[in-house]
């Protein structure tokens, strides 16, 4: 079936001549070009060109999408010419200093124009005024990261598409920023986005995906955003995620391998339509996500109700494996209702980080096992207000958990440190200093065990070191506290 494409989404449409075919790939300049006498080459236009123009040809010596047509005037429609630059072949698609608007979605079908990159040197401007992304990139990938997998056409025409230093500015409520489908080793970099609705969109197949020194800055939906996608190998880093409606980094659905998120800021990606959003929210209640790292990253800023700094949300229980092989190590997090929310998760470390301002909790873990919490600072700076934030840390229904060296301060409610309806904890080392109420509480906790831990009670009535209530064959040794205990005797191990 011979393949039919519209003159501007396809590279050749239907009746086209080789000749008028040939024209479309050629700038218009070129179309133009005359020979001087002495055998130069010049065009028609003269000493008409715009300096911006002959700036670009003469100095860099490629063509841009000006030479297609586009004004960069912010007031024409530039879509037919931007489109033509990329089917052109050419691949190398510059964009000058400029604003250049669009009505409808560029179409790079890598298949038939790639190998391409877009550029715009930090200065060009796109503005979306149609419905979805400005630019979305459909490649035709359907292996893995092995590179036995990958087709010739892959190799040849679809291999690392790039968009780099270009800005883009939603101007319609469904105005996206960029969309990716069925690609490999996509690569962005120095890539703004700002008041559309996501910035960056996966959705399908895609493998090794770079995103690099980005923004996705003021958007209704969410920054970065793989939607139901399959994707293995995912680096972002660098980047500045913040203010966006729905969310920062969310994953929802489909089968997430390999994600790295490092060295971000990432901030204030929620509002009061959704307030459960979160900087970082991987929702795989209908997938799984696994094998990955937020590492190194300032995570902070929302007052919701229900807000998050990391949520990870899994099946139920019965599938909590669908979420973990997770590290969250050596961030900053603060000033949310919930710094990091775990719920059916599977093999979770966290450890390094300072966490701070957690309205609700500094960590709420739901219905999940395996989890490893390590050297973390919970603290209460005087300096950061307002003072009435919790800044606990509860567990409930869930086992084999580890929890050492935790450094608490100055918690307000029930307990510092609360597990619930648990079993098969190893609480050590830690030092938790002035709680509100308790320092450790056990509630229904079963073959769990307290050790070398330095707990002290605020001097005022209701404030506890420890307190255990009911649960059966826990093990309470070598730990100093300072203040009252209340123990169920039935609760602790029977020596025999």
């Amino acid at each position: 079936m011979a393949l039919k494409c519209a003159a501007v989404g396809g590279l050749m449409g239907p009746g086209m001549s080789a000749l008028s075919w040939g024209a479309l790939r050629s700038p218009p300049d070129a179309r133009n070009s005359v020979v001087e006498e002495n055998g130069r080459a010049g065009t028609t236009g003269g000493l008409q060109e715009s300096r911006a123009h002959i700036s670009t040809k003469d100095t860099l010596g490629k063509v841009t999408v000006r030479d297609f047509g586009a004004a960069g005037d912010g007031q024409s429609d530039d879509t037919e010419a931007i489109q033509q630059a990329v089917n052109s072949g050419n691949g190398d698609i510059l964009f000058p200093a400029g604003t250049y608007r669009i009505v409808r979605s560029i179409l790079i079908q890598l298949g038939l124009a790639g190998p391409v990159s877009l550029s715009g040197q930090g200065t060009a401007r796109i503005v979306m005024s149609g419905k979805g992304p400005a630019f979305r990139f459909l490649g035709s990938h359907a292996g893995t990261a092995d590179p036995s997998t990958l087709t010739p056409a892959v190799v040849e025409k679809e291999r690392a598409p790039v968009i780099n230093a270009i800005e883009i500015v939603g101007d319609h409520p469904d105005a996206s920023g960029v969309e990716l489908n069925g690609t490999m080793q996509p690569l962005m970099t120095r890539l703004t986005v700002r008041k559309a609705l996501h910035g960056i969109h996966l959705t399908g197949r895609n493998r090794n995906v770079t995103i690099g020194d980005c923004h996705g800055y003021d958007n209704r939906g969410i920054g970065i955003f793989l939607d139901q996608a399959n994707l293995h190998q995912i680096n972002i880093t660098g980047s500045h995620i913040s203010y966006n409606g729905q969310g920062g980094v969310v994953v929802r659905g489909g089968e997430i391998r390999n994600l790295q998120i490092g060295s971000c800021d990432i901030e204030g990606n929620m509002s009061p339509q959704h307030a459960s959003a979160a900087n970082v929210l991987l929702d795989v209640r209908n997938g799984s996500v696994r094998e990955g790292a937020i590492v190194g990253c300032t995570l902070q800023h929302s007052r919701l109700e229900d807000s998050a700094n990391i949520r990870l949300l899994g099946p139920d229980p019965g599938q909590a494996r669908k979420v973990g092989h997770f590290t969250i190590a050596d961030n900053a997090m603060s000033d949310v209702a919930v710094n990091i929310h775990l719920k059916h998760a599977r093999g979770v470390v966290i450890t390094g980080n300072t966490i701070w301002k957690g309205f609700r909790y500094n960590l709420l873990v739901e219905s999940s096992s395996q989890i490893v919490l390590g050297s973390n600072l919970f603290d209460r700076n005087p300096d950061y207000r307002p003072h009435e934030s919790r800044n606990t840390i509860r567990f409930v229904d869930s086992s084999a958990c580890t929890l050492m060296g935790l450094h608490m301060t100055d918690t307000r409610g029930e307990a510092a440190l609360s597990v619930e309806r648990s079993c098969w904890f190893n609480i050590a080392n830690c030092t938790i200093l002035d709680p509100e109420g308790a320092g450790v509480l056990l509630s229904d906790v079963r073959h769990s065990r307290v050790s070398g831990c330095l707990i002290r009670a605020r001097e005022k009535e209701g404030s506890l070191a420890l307190a255990v209530q009911g649960g059966e064959g826990n093990l309470l040794e070598g730990n100093l506290m300072v203040g009252e205990t209340q123990i169920d005797p039935a609760a602790l191990r029977q020596e025999r």
